[in-house]
This record gives C-alpha cells, structure tokens and sequence, in this order.
C-alpha cells in the first residue's frame, strides 16, 4: 500500500514539476517573441522617421546640393499655393523669404513663382509685389515669371502681375482684379426671438457694420470709399506691371475673371505654358530646385507635442473638474 501511495505522490511531483517546467519555457518563448516584435517596431520606427527627416530635408539637400539633376544652373521655383494670408502657407514673410534664397543662390537661371491660389489679403499680395518690383530693379537680368496652373484670381493675380512675364494654361482661370467685403444683416431676427440686444460702445461708430444693428448709410459710404482706394491701388500695381499689353476695357478692373485664353486676348497672361516648359525654353534650364520655405522638422513635431499635451492637459483638467 505504501509503495502504490509512494509512485502515485511520485508521479504527482513529476507532474508538477513538468508542468511548471513547460509554464517557465512558454514565458520565456514569450519574452523572446516579445522582444523580436519590439525590435521590429522600434526598427520601422527607425526608418519611418529617417525617411520623415529626408522628405523634411529633401527642398534643403537640392538647394545646398543641387540634387535636382544636371549640371550647371537651375530655374528657382517658389510656390503660392492657396489662399493668400498671414497665418496660410502663402503668406508673404514665407514667399518673400524663398525669393530672396533664390536670388542669393549663384545657380539661379531664373525664378519662377508657381501660382494656384484665389487670392487672399491684399496687404500680404502687395509686400510680394513690391518684393519682386525690387529684385527686378537689383536684378533686371534675372528673369522672374509667373506660371499659372488652375485659378489666379485677386491677390494672386496681384503677386503674378510683377513678374516679368505670366503663363497660363488654356484652362486657367484668371483676373477677378477688385477687392470685396462681405458680411450678414440679422437686424430683425433678435426681435422676433424675443431676444433684447444691449450694446455699448465709446466711440460714434465703434460698432460700424454691426450685423444687428440697422445699416448706416455715412458708414457705409466710408467702407466703400475704402474699398474704392485698395481697388486703385491694385488697379495702378496691374498697370505698372503688365504695361501696354493690357487692353483695357470697361470688365477688366471690374472682378471679372477670364480663362487662361480669353487673359493672352485681354493682356492679362502672355502665353501657354507649365513650369517644366517655362524652365525649359524661356529661362534656358530645365533643371529645377524649390526655394519654397519648409517648416521645419523639429518644429512640426514640437508643435505636434505641444498640442497632444495640451489636449491631454485639458481632458485632465475637465476630468478633475467634473468629479
């Protein structure tokens, strides 16, 4: 009895033993699976942000480098892009920050301002106006030409028209040479939602152009005096730019815009033409470095940490507050 008690509490231990044994080799298998995979994420992580720091550099290496292809020169191009604003992409600190770059770089052939943009503030269209007026005067055998891919309208046609030259496609939709403000009129809508209207102001017309309030005819004859002012300053810049090729009308100052055709008949744009051939054939290289101005790497990902900790900051904040 005592030998059958004894093989069985044996094999019982035995049991156990090589139970545990298999639990200790699966965690150990485990961690080495665990470890490969970490491996193998913090590598791709590796070349994610090596190849996120190439994209970065890449406009950078082809100004210092000249990786664009080719010897000799290069046709600088800037890029305005969008709608035109102190606090968008195309703002004129950055445009005129990649023009003054592409003057300064002793390979640029030429410049050429690639526009797809509908406008924006006239105050930013007219610092690079006035900026390119200046390199054509420093520089007058540096070529500076505005090539046009889909919309050139308002301010943007304001920047292409001190170029030396504007090309367009067929397509292209260009002018709209006036200036606009808008807004919204709710004057009974407060009323009939039984809703009492307090305002204060220091100051006779403080509160000019309130939406709530009726319009005020002294007021708005002073914004559309204003508006008439900025209409003539873009008005003398698109004259002083294009000269004699314009043929003026009564439509052409009016807002209007034309296709890229109907701006060769009027004057607007002189001829057909991409950046790829503008470069080719009107500068003399085909060779093309981007003087655009990039954000820089470092600062796009502080700035992307700085608003996920913000926000994090916040939930927590709302968190505390609500218990």
């Amino acid at each position: 009895m005592e030998s059958n008690h004894d093989n069985q509490g044996a094999k019982k231990v035995g049991w156990e033993r090589e139970a545990i044994e298999k639990l200790a080799f699966a965690a150990v298998t485990e961690q080495r699976r665990a470890r490969r995979w970490g491996i193998f994420f913090k590598l791709l992580l590796f070349v994610y942000l090596l190849a996120v720091l190439a994209v970065a550099m890449y406009p950078k290496l082809q100004k210092d480098f000249g990786m664009a292809g080719g010897t000799g020169g290069h046709t600088a191009v800037i890029d305005v892009v969008g709608v035109i604003a102190e606090d968008k992409a195309a703002n004129a600190d950055s445009i005129i920050e990649g023009l003054r770059e592409a003057v300064k770089d002793k390979g640029t052939q030429g410049i050429i301002l690639n526009i797809n943009s509908p406008g924006g503030s006239p105050v930013q269209s007219d610092y690079v106006y006035n900026e390119i007026r200046q390199i054509k005067k420093e520089h007058p055998d540096l070529p500076v030409i505005s090539v046009v891919s889909d919309i050139c309208a308002s301010g943007g046609y304001y920047i292409a028209a001190a170029a030396d030259k504007i090309y367009v496609n067929q397509a292209s939709i260009i002018g709209s040479i006036g200036v606009v403000m808008n807004g919204f009129g709710f004057v009974d809508t407060l009323e009939k939602l039984g809703v009492e209207r307090r305002l204060l102001t220091a100051g006779a017309h403080k509160a000019m152009l309130d939406p709530f309030s009726p319009a005020n005819e002294g007021e708005t004859q002073h914004m559309q005096r204003l508006l008439d002012q900025v209409h003539t300053q873009f008005i003398d810049a698109v004259r002083a730019g294009r000269g004699d090729r314009l043929k003026v009308n009564d439509e052409l100052f009016s807002g209007l815009v034309w296709t890229g055709r109907e701006g060769v008949d009027l004057g607007l744009a002189d001829a057909f033409g991409n950046v790829k051939f503008v470069a080719k054939n009107v500068i003399g290289t085909e060779k093309l470095v981007n003087f655009t101005p990039q954000e820089r790497l470092l600062d796009r990902i502080a700035g992307k940490l700085g608003t996920s900790f913000g926000q994090s900051l916040g939930a927590l904040s709302e968190k505390w507050l609500l218990r």
